[in-house]
């Protein structure tokens, strides 16, 4: 009877120990779903670009320097001064030349007046013609030394050969000036020389008229466009490389002469090419895949990358525009699971396939 009684007791007991976990169990269902942050496949235009250095150049520049000595009579330009082509920069003193030119003159109507004297004698059968072969040889040299003196006269006055900027003259008034010594430079800014070298790989694909960007430490912020407009013919045999000569506007004066920039060559526009944020690749040993959402469900794709952009990438096979792709949660997922598209920040609604 006592051996009944225990039996009992413990088979109570197990059963109200069992009988709380049996009521907390439900039949298996469906697998729950992964919560997933998606972005859309979008068309852009994307550049093919080669990176490379460069200085820029005034588009013309000069040192004005005097083609005859002499003393500097008067200063036209103040330093930094933007002047035309022809506006006048110094003038030399002009006496002496002027005394030539007079004494030229002179001596030209001096022999004009001999040489027609020669002339009725000749008429006349009076005078040889050696005399007027003579004569007329230094009418002929009378008139160039004319020529002479009026070029030297006229170069006591220095002018701008073209329109620009003058910058700080080396010179006072009164200072004598030899030939060739430095007055000041002169320089064309209204648009910018740009000279860099891109390597000899891309030689076949280098072309004028392609289009390029610039960045200069001064406007760190700024990019300036330009176009290419000369090819050097060699190849550098130290460097291997070509020198290429673009041009960039330069309106608003910020670009100046000796600026160290940082170019991006365009080789090639890509039009509609296939962008997705680069969130979304998954590596898989030598493959890459993307988690597209099909139905509620991943698909993992493969795709073939291209270009690669800051923050994007480009597809070349394997998705189509419009499709979804997972950009965050990929590691909670396997190919088929179900999952569920979270809102984007600021409680936008979710993108849509």
């Amino acid at each position: 009877m006592d051996h009944w009684l225990k039996s009992a007791a413990l088979s109570v007991a197990l059963t109200i120990l069992i009988h709380p976990v049996l009521a907390q169990q439900k039949p298996a269902g469906p697998p729950s779903s992964t919560p997933v942050k998606t972005a859309l496949v979008t068309r852009e235009t994307l550049n093919v670009e080669v990176p490379a250095i460069g200085t820029l150049r005034a588009d013309e520049t000069v040192v004005v320097r005097p083609e005859i000595a002499g003393r500097v009579a008067i200063i036209h330009f103040k330093e930094g001064q933007t002047v035309r082509q022809g506006d006048p920069l110094i003038t030399l003193d002009r006496e002496e030349y002027q005394a030539q030119l007079a004494s030229s003159a002179a001596q030209l109507a001096l022999e004009e007046s001999s040489f027609r004297r020669l002339q009725d004698l000749e008429r006349k059968k009076l005078t040889s013609q050696q005399n007027i072969d003579e004569a007329r040889a230094r009418l002929d040299a009378a008139r160039a030394q004319q020529q002479l003196n009026q070029v030297r006269l006229d170069k006591t006055v220095i002018r701008a050969p073209f329109d620009g900027t003058v910058g700080l003259r080396q010179v006072s008034p009164g200072a004598y000036v030899k030939i060739g010594d430095d007055i000041a430079n002169l320089e064309s800014l209204g648009s910018m020389k740009l000279d860099f070298r891109a390597p000899e790989t891309y030689l076949a694909r280098l072309t004028v008229g392609q289009n390029l960007a610039v960045r200069v430490d001064a406007w760190p912020d700024q990019a300036f466009a330009g176009t290419v407009y000369a090819i050097e013919p060699g190849i550098d045999e130290d460097t291997r490389t070509v020198l290429l000569r673009a041009r960039l506007p330069n309106k608003s004066g910020q670009l100046r002469p000796g600026l160290f920039a940082r170019v991006s060559l365009v080789l090639e526009r890509r039009e509609n090419a296939l962008v997705v944020p680069e969130q979304a690749i998954v590596p898989v040993g030598q493959k890459t895949f993307v988690y597209r959402v099909v139905e509620g469900k991943a698909a993992m794709t493969p795709v073939t990358l291209g270009l690669r952009r800051p923050g994007k990438v480009e597809i070349v096979e394997g998705v189509n525009a419009g499709d979804e792709v997972v950009t965050d949660g990929q590691l909670k997922i396997r190919d088929g699971a179900a999952v569920t598209v979270m809102p984007p920040s600021g409680n936008q609604p979710a993108n849509k396939g």
